[in-house]
Formats: C-alpha cells, structure tokens, sequence
C-alpha cells in the first residue's frame, strides 16, 4: 500500500535555507525514500515571485515523491493541514540593531504564525524552530499555540551537533559516521556548549572515548568549543552569506530521526522543552541529548555531569532566561 502524503510546512522558503531544503524533502531525505510529500512554502510578499521561481523548480525536478506544492504568501493557507512544519522565516538581525530590535519583530512573526498552526495545522502537528533566536522563537510560538503539545516543538541544535561531530571526526582522522554522541547543551547561539564527555568513536573496531583518543583536554575544553560556538560566523566570514546546506541537511536530520527514530545505543541534540532535567530551569527549550521513537523524544538521564560541565550548562540557561524576559517584555 503506497503511504499517504504528508504535508511539510517551510516557512521563509524563498530564502537561501528554504532553497536548499525543499528539494531535499522533495528527495526524500527528510521522511524516507516512500514517503511522498505535498510541500507547503511560504514566504512575504516582497518574496512571492521568487517563492513562484522555486515552485517551478520543484516542478521542472520531477520529484516522484512530490504530490503536490502550495506556494503562497498567506499565512492561513500555508498552515493549513500540515503535520510537519519546519520554520525557516524569521526576521535577521541588522548592523546598528538592538537585540530587542530583532526580538520585537521575530516574536510579531512568531505570533501571527503560531496562531494559524494553531487553528489550522493538522492534529498532532510536529514543529521545528530554525530561524533565530531559535529557542525562544519556539517559545514564542509554543506560548501562541496552546493546544499544540510541548513536546511537539522543537528547535534546531542539531546543526551543532553534526558541526561538533565533524571537528571530532578530523581531529581523530576517522569517518564522521564512527562518532556518536556529542551533547549540545543549551542555546543554539554563542553560549551552547559543545560536550564530549560521553561522546565514542568506533576505532579498530572499537568504541572508544573520544575524550582518550583526542587525549588533549586543553584542546577540547577550548579550541573545540569555540569553533563550534562561532562556526556560523565563520561561514558567513567565509561565504559572504550564512550557512544554508548545513542547516537545511541538519533539519532534515532532526526530523527523520524524530520520525522514524534514533540507531538504538545513539543520542542526538535536539532543542525542547525542559521539564527541569539536569537542573535546566523548567520552561525554557533548551537542547539536551535525546533518544527518539515512535515519533516522540525522550531526554537521555543520568549521564554523570563534572564541574566544568555544570558551569557551562548554567550559563547558556542563564542566557536562556534573559532571553525570554526580553521576549516577554515585547508582548506585553
């Protein structure tokens, strides 16, 4: 029995993220080689001509995958129906702006479109926050979507998650596909900590700690997570324009993984909402290590937390809480 499509919202799908991610769900690379899709692009209005440009290329593809492409600037019709929506659109940040500049006009978008998901997406409707500052984005919209569960949204860490598991990857010398489980603590911003403390490498056929195989903690209490805390900025230094391939492949990565779930024995860093594990003050979406299955994650408990650890930890949370005073003063 072919499966039924499922309907994938982007959001900001004109943009150079969107460009490079809606023929990958098209491909099939976010749900699976059966899964046909019918896409969902939205964008403003300044964008709908270019937004009719990637239609027609998605057209001119011929994904067999592809059952159908809604390309709209209206919020209402974009949302309708979707099960999975992965929110690209966000309002950047400007030379000269504030920090609550930016936050004023992303928690605006959010809004709005956090109220339509909320009338119109299809039940049980999966949410994955792209566009920064992506955890409180997705607070904003989990604050404007009452009846969409919690743990239905998500934020994107993923990209530095799979940024960490490349650094280990060259640094030891081997396949990116023999390291597993980093850990991405906090917010997907300059103060997320990078932590391989748990984190193995399958070399000569056997698991090892990374921690050993580096055997240079200065290295990676320093160098290692600065690279992958200011990786963005490098890219963007080095491609005159932000990272869009990656982010597209590491969305892709977390929702098939929240779909279709995790390799047994394998973790991945995903941003949602904190329910007080490892002392992370409830009610902030805050990435943690988490196994997934069955379409629900889970976060990993009892991992042993050290000294260094704890601090980092503490002071993305803290970043965390005053990012979303500062959101919540823009609403009132």
């Amino acid at each position: 029995m072919a499966k039924d499509p499922v309907r994938v919202l982007v959001t900001g799908a004109a943009g150079q993220i969107g460009y490079a991610l809606v023929p990958m769900i098209a491909r099939g690379v976010m749900l699976g080689p059966d899964q046909p899709v019918i896409l969902h692009m939205l964008d403003i209005p300044p964008a709908a001509e270019a937004l009719n440009g990637v239609k027609m290329e998605l057209v001119d593809a011929a994904f067999p995958l592809l059952k159908g492409v809604v390309a709209t600037t209206d919020v209402v019709e974009a949302c309708t129906n979707v099960n999975i929506a992965v929110m690209v659109g966000g309002f950047p940040r400007k030379e000269g702006m504030e920090r609550k500049d930016v936050m004023s006009k992303n928690v605006s978008i959010y809004k709005s479109q956090a109220s339509a998901l909320e009338k119109y997406a299809a039940a049980n409707c999966k949410v994955l926050v792209v566009a920064n500052p992506a955890n409180t984005n997705a607070l904003i919209l989990k604050e404007f979507a009452p009846s969409i569960p919690e743990k239905n949204i998500t934020c994107l860490t993923r990209l530095d998650h799979n940024r960490a598991l490349g650094q280990i990857s060259e640094r030891v010398g081997v396949q990116v596909s023999e390291v597993k489980n980093v850990i991405i603590w906090g917010n997907h911003s300059s103060t997320q900590y990078p932590d391989v403390s748990h984190a193995t490498v399958i070399s000569e056929g056997a698991e090892k700690a990374v921690k050993s195989l580096v055997s240079d903690d200065e290295w990676l209490k320093g160098e290692f997570i600065k690279i992958v805390q200011q990786r963005g900025a490098a890219i963007i230094k080095a491609r005159k324009l932000s990272s869009a391939l990656s982010a597209a492949s590491s969305a892709c990565d977390h929702i098939r993984d929240w779909v279709l779930g995790t390799p047994e024995g394998t973790w991945v860093s995903m941003g949602v909402y904190s329910d007080g594990s490892y002392n992370v003050p409830a009610g902030l979406i805050y990435s943690f290590p988490v196994t997934c299955r069955n379409g629900e994650w889970t976060i990993v408990q009892g991992l042993e937390i050290d000294e260094f650890s704890r601090k980092k930890m503490d002071a993305t949370a803290e970043e965390l809480t005053e990012e979303k005073a500062l959101a919540y003063s823009c609403l009132s």
